[in-house]
């Protein structure tokens, strides 16, 4: 009879980061934030404006130099990592405001952010192999997202809901292991907004695991494995979205209620 404790698997984090703090003189905009996000899963993020959301984005990215504390990606700590590293080494993110090449075709767009063009830019003006698998590989992610038919227009001619695909669409030339999404349905209308839900859900299966920063909170409730909440720079709630959602902190200081009660 074999009475030994069966091993409990331990789940690596894709993202961990540690006791990460941004100060930007004496304004912290972030504050000893802890976070880990699971492979496979949704993380929301949400809190009011300039509760430090899109600065824990950009620190993570490289875009800031953290103050303190710790990011790692799998095993590996990137805190100090150069921004163009640490997206080689697999980090992808759109961002709230449109940054497209809009003299470009929207295939041109997605060409440029393939590895294998970024490490070594020469390869991207010669025929060959490396080409063909990577214009292949393009169109798979814009069939993925509808913008196949679209593949040959420039960039400055499409809708705004396909603007913002189009972004995802770069992200994920990248081959993500972690995709971070900062208030992708921003500008979008009801129609677009049902969209874009139906478009991260399918692209969750392709990359390692998405940080997803968003105010629409039908977006969040229906997207968000777990939802962290932030105020001026810290957490003020984790978990699942039903139990955040009502958080007596998050109802006072994201939707400026006192109780649940209290709700229109």
């Amino acid at each position: 009879m074999n009475t030994s404790t069966p091993h409990t698997a331990v789940i690596s984090p894709v993202l961990k980061v540690t006791d990460l703090c941004k100060h930007f003189g004496g304004v912290k905009a972030i504050d000893g934030i802890d976070l880990e996000v699971l492979p496979g899963e949704i993380l929301g993020i949400i809190g009011p404006n300039g509760a430090g959301k899109t600065a824990l984005i950009n620190t993570i990215t490289g875009f800031y130099r953290a103050t303190s504390g710790h990011i790692h990606l799998g095993d590996t700590e990137i805190t100090h990592r150069p921004m163009h590293h640490i997206g080689r080494m697999g980090v992808g993110r759109t961002f709230q405001n449109i940054r497209l090449f809009k003299r470009m075709s929207v295939l041109e767009n997605v060409l440029v952010a393939f590895k294998v063009f970024t490490e070594h830019p020469w390869r991207s003006i010669w025929p060959g192999q490396h080409r063909r698998e990577v214009m292949e590989k393009a169109m798979h992610w814009l069939s993925l997202l509808q913008l196949a038919d679209k593949a040959n227009q420039s960039a400055a001619s499409l809708s705004y809901g396909d603007a913002r695909r189009l972004e995802i669409v770069r992200a994920l030339a990248g081959s993500p292991k972690l995709l971070l999404l900062d208030e992708p349905a921003a500008g979008m209308n009801d129609s677009e907004t049902q969209q874009l839900i139906h478009d991260v859900q399918k692209i969750r299966a392709h990359v390692g695991a998405v940080m997803l920063i968003e105010h629409d909170m039908n977006l969040i409730r229906q997207l968000s494995d777990r939802i962290l909440a932030m105020d001026y720079g810290k957490k003020i709630a984790q978990g699942s979205p039903e139990i955040v959602l009502k958080h007596p902190e998050v109802l006072r200081a994201y939707l400026g209620i006192e109780s649940e009660g209290d709700q229109p």
